[in-house]
């Protein structure tokens, strides 16, 4: 059997006056994540890790910043067709493995609809998708809450 593992990983900057997306959610926050499209950082860390499992680059490459074409996208559609990548060459997911690494807010409560979206989205069961959030205790830029961080690991298998 055919088995690999992706790894992703994916930063954003903070700033007031834009919304903040993870794992496909919105959340209520003074920040939120700036960047081309709507800058969830969940599912790009999420796509990074999917199209590195099957040898297809990363989601720069599929899905350029500097393509009108996906200025302020919906990032759960960047999942969606880096799903038809991965089924394209005959692989099927696994699970998803992932860590969003912020200061505030505190992600908790939000976690089960991020696993229940991103598992709707990859057409998977949400048993499957595993969300964890942690600070880096006021460290770096994560800490001084300038930047959001994720990553993510995959597990695909051949059809």
């Amino acid at each position: 059997m055919d088995i690999r593992v992706g790894f992703g990983y994916d930063v954003h900057q903070l700033a007031e006056g834009h919304e903040l997306w993870i794992g496909g959610i919105r959340l209520e926050h003074a920040k939120g994540a700036v960047g081309h499209s709507d800058a969830d950082v969940l599912l790009h860390a999420i796509c990074d890790a999917l199209l590195g499992a099957t040898n297809q680059r990363d989601i720069g490459h599929h899905f350029p910043d500097t393509s009108q074409d996906y200025k302020g996208i919906d990032s759960k559609i960047l999942l969606a067709r880096t799903m038809e990548l991965v089924r394209a060459k005959g692989y099927e997911l696994g699970n998803i493995d992932a860590t969003v690494a912020l200061e505030r807010p505190k992600l908790k409560d939000a976690i089960p609809s991020m696993c229940q979206t991103i598992a709707q989205v990859a057409g998977m069961d949400a048993d499957r998708v595993s969300v964890k959030a942690t600070t880096t205790e006021k460290l770096g830029f994560v800490g001084t809450e300038a930047g959001i961080a994720a990553y993510a690991t995959v597990l695909v298998h051949k059809r």
